[in-house]
């Protein structure tokens, strides 16, 4: 208990000298660019945001949110929490970004299932063909339909090629949404072939450091990792005011 004290005082210290979080100025922006980049090449163009601790900086380079110190020779990889206000300031960030990388991606290159009535919320959930509790969670499709969710599917195929061609033949079925609901339910989907965004599922899931299914993402771009039932995704949903 006297080492977590410990090292729950270090916020309260560093927080102590707090400024306004925001843009980095363009001097300061540039110098931590040059410095990451020439270990991250990703970095050349990364946002550089000041953080409430005075010194360290705030960089988003691709899935990833790292702090920085200002001359950019020091980095750290972890979350900022605010003690005060008990706020997780790395997810915020994340949410962001996981809410970017999505919408870049862009409905058009997902298979997505419509609610009955009018939308009140969406999920982008991250699943495999051949994940148990992905099916699961499929199972439970009327709950979200008929509570107005609009449910976005992003393939990952973590089960190998089998997976990978599962996926392909889902998506490039005449009826998508009945071959998922048949492979969802164990039954092999005929094989097809056509031009499809399952790489680029992939490359998705690798930015945002996905590494396993199923995965829920919030309208907020908050995650919500593993398998939860239908009813208290939708409670969370409500009680975060999505």
């Amino acid at each position: 208990m006297k080492v977590l004290a410990k090292y729950l005082l270090i916020p309260l210290f560093l927080l102590a000298g707090a400024v306004q979080a925001g843009n980095a100025d363009s001097k300061t922006t540039q110098k931590i660019r040059d410095a990451l980049s020439k270990h991250l090449p990703s970095a050349a163009q990364a946002g550089v945001k000041t953080t409430p601790m005075k010194g360290i900086y705030e960089v988003a380079v691709g899935g990833t949110i790292l702090y920085v110190s200002e001359d950019g020779r020091y980095v750290i990889n972890g979350n900022m929490l605010d003690l005060q206000t008990r706020r997780n300031l790395t997810e915020e960030t994340m949410g962001e970004v996981r809410k970017k990388l999505v919408d870049e991606l862009g409905e058009k290159n997902m298979l997505v299932y419509m609610p009955d009535g009018k939308v009140k919320h969406t999920i982008t959930v991250f699943t495999d063909i051949y994940c148990p509790y992905c099916r699961r969670l499929h199972s439970e499709m009327d709950e979200y339909k008929k509570n107005g969710v609009k449910v976005r599917y992003v393939f990952l195929p973590f089960k190998g090629k089998r997976s990978y061609d599962a996926s392909v033949n889902v998506w490039c079925a005449d009826n998508p949404q009945e071959a998922m609901n048949k492979a969802k339910a164990g039954e092999e989907i005929p094989h097809k072939t056509c031009a499809n965004p399952i790489d680029k599922h992939k490359a998705l899931g690798s930015d945002l450091g996905i590494r396993g299914t199923p995965a829920i993402m919030f309208e907020n771009g908050q995650m919500s990792p593993g398998y939860v039932p239908a009813k208290k995704v939708i409670q969370q949903m409500e009680a975060m005011g999505l």
